[in-house]
């Protein structure tokens, strides 16, 4: 059986992630371990065939249409409403699409449909009450939160974990600043995350950050070879981690007078730590990060030598890691000594 038939099985309901591993165990043993293991893979599936696009694109007309619908014939209590009715249309067609057909972009839009309108009747239904401002945002994307944790548990789709971590980070958005702070503050856009300049509002992100990519750990510790749901809504944890964590870090850097050598060596750490965790999407989001750091900062100032030779740099460190991954996995992962939780990553190649 090849790995596409262990997570046929497992998203069929046949068997479940630890099943299809201690299979996939079995026949690397007898096999050999590195000779069956698909050593550049990292699973990631966002739909399945045009079909899928197909229905997506008449979910989103169809849920506008119902939306739109309701608020026409509806009065003014009904349309406090709304959202939540179309959050409740969504849940009941993820049932078909999610649970039995096995959808996957069809099932990510009705996840965000139930995420969207959840919040927008959350804040709707809160604004009404004697609560201030910021209350009203904490609490609509932490009950918000709250809901899509509810969408995971009944229909296990990975994707809903990077609409939980976008609801998580608002709510601490909501927090620690406000929209007049944004717009109006003397910080300023790159201010924002100075941990010197903005240290309560900075701080959020990097933990946010940190808090997904353990998250993001747990899950992978529990899928190793990545073969289920597991790997997939790790895949999203990390997608969020990754831009989080550099966002504070690149600037705080960049305004310390650090400049590009500081950079250069977050930029190596994150690498490290990318083929430890063998999370390519890790490093891609860090690195378009880095990238967009640098723009910010170099401005309409930013000298053109400068810039070609930033990407050039950029361009060649993706695609001689991307290239040669593998081989780097294995010579980081050999010269690591042994550290808890080292045997429960994903395998690596051992050369003789």
């Amino acid at each position: 059986m090849t790995p596409e038939d262990l997570r046929a099985a497992v998203a069929a309901g046949i068997i479940d992630e630890a099943q299809a591993a201690r299979l996939r165990v079995l026949a690397e043993g007898r096999a050999g371990t590195r000779a069956v293991m698909p050593a550049e893979d990292e699973p990631f599936e966002f739909f399945r065939g045009f079909s899928e696009i197909f229905i997506s694109i008449g979910l989103v007309i169809l849920l506008s249409g119902v939306t739109a619908m309701l608020s026409w014939f509806g009065g003014f209590a009904l349309l406090t409403l709304v959202p939540l009715i179309a959050a409740g249309v969504a849940w009941w067609w993820a049932r078909y699409f999610t649970l039995k057909r096995r959808m996957t972009l069809p099932s990510m839009v009705l996840a965000s449909a139930f995420g969207g309108g959840v919040a927008i009747f959350f804040a709707t239904a809160l604004s009404e009450m004697a609560i201030s401002v910021r209350a009203v945002g904490v609490l609509t994307f932490v009950l918000t939160a709250a809901a899509l944790a509810g969408w995971y548990r009944r229909f296990r789709l990975p994707f809903t974990a990077a609409l939980i971590g976008i609801s998580l980070l608002l709510a601490i958005y909501a927090a620690t600043t406000s929209f007049e702070d944004v717009v109006m503050g003397d910080w300023g856009w790159r201010g924002m995350f100075d941990l010197s300049e903005n240290p309560i509002f900075a701080s959020s992100t990097l933990v946010f950050g940190v808090g997904a990519f353990l998250a993001g750990m747990w899950f992978d510790t529990r899928d190793p070879h990545r073969l289920g749901r597991h790997a997939a809504t790790a895949f999203w944890c990390h997608l969020l981690a990754a831009p989080a964590l550099v966002n504070t870090v690149a600037v705080s850097l960049l305004n310390s007078g650090g400049g590009m050598a500081l950079m250069a060596l977050a930029l190596l750490v994150i690498t490290v730590l990318a083929l430890v965790i063998d999370r390519r999407s890790f490093l891609t989001a860090a690195i378009a990060y880095i990238a967009l750091v640098l723009a910010w900062f170099a401005g309409d100032d930013g000298d053109y030598g400068r810039w070609v030779f930033i990407l050039m740099t950029l361009g060649a460190l993706i695609t001689a890691i991307g290239t040669w991954w593998v081989q780097l996995r294995a010579f980081v992962m050999k010269a690591l000594p042994e550290f808890p939780g080292k045997s429960r990553l994903p395998p690596y190649a051992r050369p003789e």
